[in-house]
Order: C-alpha cells, then structure tokens, then sequence
C-alpha cells in the first residue's frame, strides 16, 4: 500500500483523445494552487507511457479513445504503476459504448465524472465536481492487490472478525477470528448495503455470488455521480443471477430482486416492504443512513445491513438504528476495501457488530436468509 506524499501539489496526468476536453481538463485543474497537470495523453497507450515516465499521483481518463481504450490503460496502469484513476467520461457515451466507465472501474478506477455538456453552469459544476474528486482521491491509498472477480470465492482469512474496542487513536486492537453465527430463532428477511468509492467491483462480487432462487430483496445504496445509475443497474445485473432494477415508488419488493434507486434519488422501505425513492436535495446521495433507518423501522430484527468500502461516514447512524432494532450489522474488512473510511466509521461509532471480508459476504448473506421463520 502506497499512499502520496503530503509535500507539494497534488501531481495529475491528463488523458482524453479530444485536444478540446484535454484542453478543459487542464484549465480547470490548472487553476487550483495544490494541483498541477505534469503531463497530457491523446490515447490509452500513451497514457500508460506517460504514466510510467511521470508517476503522477492521480490520472484522469477518457474511455474512449484510439490506440489502446481507456478500459486497456488502466489495467496496464494499475498492472505496471499503481495510481488513483478518475474516469472523465460523456454520460451519452457510456450507454451507447455498453457501460464501458463501469468496465473501466471493474478494471481498477477510483471514480467516475461525466464531461459537461455545452454552457457556463454546466462547466462551472464540472469544474467543481473534477476538482472536488481529485482532492478526494489523492487521500486514497494506492494497493497493490489482486483483482477480486465477480463470483471469486477464493477463501480469505478470517472470515469474520468481533468488532474490537478502539483504542485513545481509534485504531483496531483485536484481529482475534470467529465464525459468523447462524441465528438459530430468526431469520433476515431484506439485505440492505451500502457503498461508495470501490462499490461497484464489490458489489458485483457479492451479487455474483448469490443463487438466482435468494430468498429475500436486497436494496442497495451505492454514491453514483448523476448520469451512471443505470449503467451501474446494467452492469451489476450482466454479473449477477439475481434482477437488478432500478426502484420504483410503490413496488413491492420480492425475494430474488436487488432493487438501487434512479439518479439524484434517495431508496427507502416501509413497514409493509413496499419501496419508495424521493428526490436528493444534498448531502451523499442515494443516502445510506435514510435506507438503513427505513428498513430498521420495517424489519427492525429480521433485517440486516452492510456498510462496504467507501468515504466518509454515510449509513453509519443508519446502521445504529439496524443494530438497536436488533438487526444484523456488518462493516467490511480493512484488508479488501479500497477505502476504508464508512466501513471503519461504522465500527467507531458502534453500528457494526461483526467485520466481515469481502470475499465470504455472499455465502454469510446466504447463510442468515436461509433460516427458518421462528414459530
């Protein structure tokens, strides 16, 4: 694990076939004091020269281009030189190129940013959006590992681990392993997860892993940029068994189902399991702690609630309220988030009850929805 260096700006390498975009990409950066653009790319393949040669901390990347795609570069990339990747890419294009921005972070991309379409406002808000992610990002250690498929099972240990007391600095003191518990009364009846930054290789990789007949729905809160809902809908559905649809207001949610809201929406559960999605006016969006809450409130301790990998410390609260309803709460590991900011909050502030490795989530899932309704 690498992580950069505090001193001196924030080093960023610009790839984008169109001198036009590049051109943008530049300026924007250009223009905050603790960014500086070291080089430019006009395709994959000089992209992954230019990395190699410059050791930015930080690349943004087209995923169309001539040459070698963006998707192609970032393997070479993560493969040769380990650095954050910001995919930079045209919300049209995405769903006419098959999804390729959810491919390219499959592929070891950090995040994603849509290009502005023509006008001051939507400039002005890309400009913001681009300078915002890669402040972001270049907190974010940079691992070298290997990729987790969608459906790897390879075995990882431990399995799980007790949620230890933290230290005065807040760090993990006990690592002692344990095997998950079955509930032998119970059983969960909704799965609800949520994840930010590397959320979507996780999530496919726990989707991937469940049978087609789960017993249960599952509803997911994963931080999209406006514009790659769907693609991520789509995506998540080529890796899984399981229907993944973008929820409605007033569906009822069924078993076998994985239901994410649309853009700029928060998902939500009431008491009788039928879905609702409202309007994001601020804040992380789809919002974790409003999914947790509703679906404590519903199934109080039928439920159970995850927190993955992801900054910041959204779902949280929400998963106190899972946790007091006495529901179930995992936080994943350290060692296979790539970051572990909401995973580690969710332990800090009490919610998660067990730390779970990202590899044996879905048998665990599969595990808790398999009991019997207690008499």
């Amino acid at each position: 694990m690498s992580t950069r260096h505090a001193a001196g700006p924030i080093r960023v390498l610009v790839a984008d076939d169109s001198s036009t975009m590049r051109s943008l990409v530049v300026e924007v950066l250009s223009a905050v004091p603790e960014i500086a653009v070291v080089g430019e790319a006009g395709d994959g393949l000089q992209a992954v020269r230019e990395a190699r040669r410059l050791e930015p901390d930080i690349v943004t990347m087209d995923v169309r281009m001539p040459n070698m795609d963006g998707i192609e570069a970032i393997r070479r990339i993560m493969q040769e030189r380990p650095c954050r990747i910001i995919v930079v890419t045209g919300v049209k294009d995405e769903r006419d190129g098959g999804d390729l921005s959810l491919r390219a972070i499959e592929a070891g991309a950090l995040e994603l940013v849509a290009k502005p379409a023509s006008g001051p406002e939507e400039i002005e808000r890309f400009a913001r959006r681009l300078t915002t992610s890669v402040r972001l990002m270049a907190a974010v250690p940079v691992v070298r590992r290997r990729a987790m498929a969608p459906g790897d099972t390879t075995p990882t240990a431990p399995v799980a681990v007790p949620c230890p007391t933290n230290d005065d600095a807040g760090r993990v003191s006990s690592r002692r392993p344990i095997v998950i518990a079955r509930a032998a009364d119970r059983r969960v009846d909704v799965v609800a997860i949520a994840a930010s930054t590397g959320g979507p290789p996780a999530l496919a990789t726990i989707l991937g892993g469940l049978p087609q007949s789960f017993p249960a729905p599952l509803l997911v809160a994963q931080h999209m940029a406006p514009g790659f809902g769907e693609g991520l809908v789509r995506w998540l559905a080529s890796v899984s068994p399981l229907d993944v649809r973008v929820a409605t207001s007033g569906q009822h949610a069924v078993a076998g189902c994985v239901y994410l809201p649309p853009d700029r929406h928060h998902l939500e559960i009431d008491p009788g399991g039928v879905l609702r999605v409202e309007p994001a006016t601020g804040g992380h969006c789809p919002s974790a702690d409003r999914l947790f809450s509703s679906v404590a409130r519903a199934y109080r301790d039928r439920a159970a609630a995850i927190v993955l990998t992801g900054m910041g410390e959204d779902g949280a609260r929400g998963l106190i309220a899972v946790a007091r309803a006495g529901g179930v709460t995992w936080a994943q590991d350290e060692e296979s988030s790539i970051v572990y900011g909401m995973p580690r909050a969710a332990i800090v502030h009490g919610g998660a009850t067990t730390i779970v490795s990202l590899s044996q989530i879905a048998e665990a899932i599969v595990g808790l929805v398999a009991q019997p309704h207690a008499p």
